[in-house]
């Protein structure tokens, strides 16, 4: 292995394999250190180093200067050569990590080669990824061949190689898509505050502009919906609610209920939780089909949003003050600031901060520790009626379908019957079971 050689080797391996020649470098020289321990013992002290600029090379044992040839030579060139290609296969492999570590969250295009068991193995341009059934939006499937698009969720190192797990799931993807899909976005002229999502079923997106005479939501939809449709159709028809960033929560809150309507906001700072007030029409709405919408919603403003009506409120606080009075140590005046504060079950009241709560009231420690753990009590004694109920209903729910279902089962049996008895020519006589003219007349 002359300079020259080595210079060539450690060139063709920094453009082929993208590892600085100083890491290439550092392995060469480890390998012959490694070889040369194994000639000499691994006691030895064993130094080897490689000139950077002629490539010649120069070693000494214990302190001793060994001759060039018997470093690269007489201590075993195949040992070396192993070593060294162990080195740079490590070098390689964490070169393709940080090259990646720095692409998590961030979108690429792969194609995928198989798709075995729901996950998908993804070959992008220097390393295959896996795209698992976890990160896949639900309901979709990929066939071999088919171009995929989705964000570097996560990369580790396995042995020699290197491991990159594939999202299509994760809120990333969605704002990645609005950068690709909308130039004011990626110009920074639109800014994406904030976004909560529930893959393959609905997606909320809080914009803002920075400039007045740029509509956030109107850049956002494009002309004709256009460019939020481009983005729907990569997302497998997923819905996409565009929300008018405001910093205020008494406008931010109603723009990420839409398109329900909100009648008015009540912001309970104590528990981080917003009342929102809405008609009794659009309650329904707010809600979102199986509590979709406010939690999204939630998500999206970083508070807890509880839907009532007006009349549900008023019913709560009654029930609530009522309730806090009965406790030991918690007068009415208590029980009515607390109520003012957005506590509103027992629950809320057992996670309150034992601070707040003597300062509320003006308690000692021992007042405030008893009124917290009725408060406990009241809660579990609650939630074991609400598990009692629930389950009561699930067998009334259960009783109600096998009624229907032996409702409907003699409902056919009763139809299959008028449908087998004999037919008549519709006469009275047929009808009466007399015999007709004509029979009589064959009589």
């Amino acid at each position: 292995m002359n300079p020259n050689e080595i210079l060539r080797i450690v060139d063709a391996i920094h453009r082929d394999k993208n590892i600085d020649q100083e890491i290439v470098f550092q392995g060469i020289e480890a390998a012959l250190v490694s070889a040369a321990k194994k000639h000499y013992g691994e006691e030895q002290e064993i130094v080897v180093a490689i000139d950077r600029k002629d490539g010649s090379i120069s070693g000494t044992h214990n302190g001793v200067p060994l001759d060039p040839e018997e470093t690269v030579g007489r201590i075993g060139a195949q040992t070396a050569k192993q070593v060294m290609i162990q080195k740079i296969r490590e070098a390689e492999r964490d070169a393709l990590f940080n090259e990646y570590k720095d692409l998590v969250g961030q979108m690429i295009t792969g194609v995928v080669q198989r798709y075995e068991g729901g996950a998908a193995t993804v070959q992008l341009s220097n390393v295959e990824a896996i795209l698992p059934r976890s990160e896949q939006i639900p309901g979709e499937t990929h066939h071999a061949n088919e171009r995929v698009r989705a964000t570097v969720f996560e990369v580790k190192k396995v042995g020699s190689r290197v491991k990159v797990i594939l999202s299509r799931t994760r809120p990333h993807l969605v704002q990645r898509l609005f950068e690709q899909e909308i130039p004011e976005i990626a110009d920074g002229v639109i800014e994406i505050r904030a976004m909560a999502r529930e893959p393959g079923y609905r997606s909320k997106v809080a914009v803002s502009s920075s400039d007045q005479r740029v509509d956030c939501v109107g850049a956002c939809v494009g002309v004709r919906g256009n460019r939020i449709k481009n983005i729907v159709d990569e997302l497998a028809g997923e819905r996409i609610d565009i929300v008018r960033w405001n910093d205020d929560l008494q406008v931010l809150v109603p723009n990420a209920l839409q398109p329900a309507e909100v009648e008015e906001v009540i912001l309970c700072q104590m528990l981080g939780k917003a009342i929102v007030l809405v008609r009794e029409d659009q309650l329904s709405l707010a809600i979102g089909r199986r509590g979709q919408n406010v939690r999204l919603a939630s998500k999206l403003c970083g508070w807890d949003i509880e839907i009532m009506t007006r009349e549900e409120l008023d019913s709560s606080i009654g029930q609530a003050v009522g309730g806090y009075a009965a406790l030991d140590g918690c007068e009415e005046s208590l029980a009515e600031k607390l109520v003012g504060e957005g506590f509103l079950t027992y629950d809320e009241l057992s996670i309150i901060e034992p601070e707040d709560l003597m300062e509320m009231g003006s308690l000692t420690e021992e007042q405030t520790n008893h009124i917290i753990a009725q408060a406990e009590a009241k809660a579990k004694e609650v939630e074991v009626a609400a598990a009692i109920e629930r389950r009561r209903q699930r067998e009334q729910d259960r009783i109600d379908a096998a009624t229907r279902e032996a409702e409907a089962a003699d409902h056919a049996q009763r139809d299959a019957s008028e449908l087998a008895e004999p037919e008549t020519n519709g006469s009275p006589e047929a009808a009466a079971g007399k015999p007709t003219e004509a029979e009589s007349a064959e009589g």
